[in-house]
């Protein structure tokens, strides 16, 4: 894969299936923690701008391109022949990984950590009925609020006993990107995804934008009409400071 930098996040110019095969090489090894990511506007930003989140960001082995807006940056430094066609984009990564590794229970196995306890059955009684002879092995909904002292412990050993080499890891953002980081050296061997909002989009508890708004790169508009509240201020401000800092790259260049 050809790595190139996006204000300062090295971005994959990927597909799904070199992603997927990358993925299911790693998770194979057995012999540390990978991490991967599948970036945004938001994620490209909050690196830039901020230094903890961009330190850990940086310690991820894969970095996809989630979003159009990074498509289109990636694009505009490839050659014709090298040119995306489409994003990497987290929710679909994690269908197509699950999809791969169906069938092969004894080689790949899951662990879903994070978001509510409701969530996680939902989550594991959808894709069992999707992806018949999928190895889900053990899911962990961590306590609201400020963790206990011993909680990586308690999370490390279910991953361990579990045997899990594919671990989906919904913390939201920079929460999950930030804890994959901060224990990668100690996390057992594996495949960690922060995948975000992915669990509750495949849960049935948030509706994905339709295909073609994903497609224009408009993704980010329908989920602030869907949540103004919670998402304006966060797509307004780092949508604005990954423009700004993309043109000012592209200026100093």
């Amino acid at each position: 894969m050809k790595i190139i930098p996006i204000i300062g996040l090295p971005v994959a110019a990927t597909s799904y299936a070199e992603a997927v095969d990358w993925i299911l090489t790693q998770a194979a090894r057995h012999d540390r923690a990978y991490a991967v990511e599948a970036a945004n506007t938001h994620v490209a930003a909050l690196a830039r701008t901020d230094r903890n989140f961009g330190e850990a960001i940086h310690q991820f082995d894969l970095i996809c391109p989630d979003g159009m807006p990074l498509v289109w940056a990636l694009n505009s430094q490839l050659g014709p022949a090298e040119k995306l066609t489409d994003r990497v984009y987290g929710p679909t990564l994690m269908l197509e990984t699950l999809s791969a590794t169906a069938g092969q229970p004894d080689r790949f196995k899951h662990f879903l950590l994070g978001g509510k306890q409701s969530t996680l059955d939902k989550l594991t009684a959808h894709f069992a009925d999707r992806f018949p002879h999928l190895a889900i092995v053990g899911s962990h909904s961590p306590p609201f609020g400020e963790w206990p002292e011993n909680e990586f412990d308690t999370i490390a050993g279910k991953i361990r006993s579990s045997g899990a080499n594919l671990i989906w890891v919904g913390l939201g953002c920079p929460k999950q990107e930030l804890w994959i980081a901060a224990h990668k050296d100690r996390l057992p061997a594996g495949v960690y995804f922060g995948i975000g909002a992915a669990f509750a989009f495949h849960a049935g508890e948030v509706r994905q934008a339709p295909p073609l708004i994903q497609k224009f790169g408009m993704e980010w508009a329908y989920r602030v009409a869907m949540e103004p509240r919670r998402l304006f201020k966060r797509y307004f401000t780092y949508n604005s400071l990954f423009i700004y800092h993309l043109l000012r790259d592209r200026i100093s260049r």
